[in-house]
């Protein structure tokens, strides 16, 4: 989808978690970046961030519309996906965006490279990044799927307070230190776990659960996969842990006997 030559690129959510593990990746994969457009909220623009040992100042999100970049990532949410990414990819723009926005949108693909990266054409304009804790787990079982095919899947998730967020890190800390300060949960989460990860659903599972479920059947091209998901938040700084149990439709012995 895209030539070697070096890409005009725009973060937006730069000076988030997030954000700022999409500039690392950038720097260590040595990325052929000509221009960075650094995007953040109003209230941070004009502070500056490092990139490659260079200080780049954040600009605004029309700012970086006008620039026209060539690739933008989107780590700001999905309200902000929805509203600004359709502008970028009329300005021209190949849209990365790693908010639910557009992840069951069944005229958009949900991506993981290693697994359905082969699907994208150059009339992919908008490509949905899954669910970190549904990255993972597909991973692991795509080529089992792909061998013996999935029937059933028991999955538990134990997060780390990273993927709620600064203000979650911010949390933990404080708690460690004793020092009272903003709550990004409503219950303290250092020494303690909470079976909550974003909101619950009429269902009785939570957002992040059903996210796990809808995505992984969607990435696996598979809607008869029968899945449950239960995802607790732990008092650790960065890395999920997974739970798996597996039900395959080929029986077990069949299996094993192809593996050896």
């Amino acid at each position: 989808m895209l030539n070697n030559n070096k890409k005009k690129v725009a973060i937006i959510g730069a000076s988030g978690l997030v954000g700022r593990t999409i500039l690392k990746i950038l720097e260590e994969r040595n990325f052929p970046v000509s221009e960075l457009l650094p995007i953040a909220s109003q209230k941070s623009v004009g502070k500056e961030i490092t990139f490659n040992g260079v200080s780049h100042k954040i600009i605004s999100i029309e700012d970086a519309l006008a620039g026209k970049p060539d690739i933008a990532f989107f780590s700001a949410g999905s309200a902000v996906s929805l509203e600004w990414a359709p502008f970028f990819v009329e300005a021209g723009a190949i849209v990365i965006d790693s908010s639910s926005a557009w992840r069951l949108d069944p005229s958009k693909k949900i991506i993981i490279p290693e697994v359905n990266g082969s699907i994208l054409t150059k009339e992919d304009k908008i490509i949905a990044k899954p669910n970190c804790s549904t990255t993972q787990l597909v991973l692991a079982l795509y080529p089992l799927h792909k061998e013996f095919g999935i029937k059933r899947i028991v999955v538990s998730t134990y997060q780390s307070v990273t993927g709620t967020g600064k203000g979650a890190v911010d949390q933990l800390m404080n708690e460690r230190r004793g020092v009272e300060g903003e709550m990004a949960y409503a219950y303290p989460i250092d020494l303690n776990l909470i079976p909550q990860v974003d909101i619950f659903l009429p269902n009785g599972y939570t957002k992040e659960e059903m996210k796990m479920e809808n995505e992984t059947r969607k990435i696996l091209g598979d809607e008869s996969i029968c899945i449950t998901t239960t995802a607790v938040r732990i008092p650790v700084i960065g890395g999920h842990s997974e739970s798996v149990n597996v039900e395959f439709k080929d029986y077990f012995p069949k299996c094993l006997e192809l593996w050896l």
